[in-house]
C-alpha cells in the first residue's frame, strides 16, 4: 500500500488489521472489522494490510503476528493487539479517540 503513511497522518483514527491470506485466524477477523466499520461509520477509517505484500510496513511497525489490529492517529500507533480481537475491545479504544 503506497499511501499508507498518508492514511495514518490525519486526525481521524485509522483501524488497521494486519493480515495474511493464508491465515485462518485472519479470516475470522473480517466480520469483526466489518462490525467496527459499521459502528464507527465516518468517525474512523478501516484498512486491511496484507503483510506478505507490504512487509516493509509490517516491519516498520514491528508486526510479527497475524492477525494484528492497530489504531493510528496523527501518524502514531496509539493502540495495538495481536490475535483475534473482539469488536467491542477495538471500539473501546477507538471511541476514546473519537470523543
Amino acid at each position: 500500500m503506497n499511501n499508507f503513511e498518508s492514511y495514518i497522518q490525519g486526525t481521524i483514527p485509522v483501524v488497521v488489521e494486519f493480515y495474511a491470506d493464508w491465515s485462518e485466524s485472519c479470516k475470522l477477523m473480517e466480520p469483526i472489522l466489518q462490525e467496527v466499520k459499521e459502528i464507527a461509520g465516518e468517525r474512523a477509517i478501516t484498512v486491511r494490510i496484507d503483510v506478505d505484500k507490504n512487509h516493509e510496513i509490517a516491519e516498520q511497525y514491528q508486526i510479527y503476528t497475524v492477525p494484528s489490529v492497530a489504531i493510528f492517529k496523527e501518524g502514531y500507533m496509539i493502540w495495538h493487539k495481536n490475535g483475534i480481537t473482539a469488536a467491542h475491545e477495538i471500539l473501546d479504544h477507538l471511541l476514546l479517540e473519537i470523543e
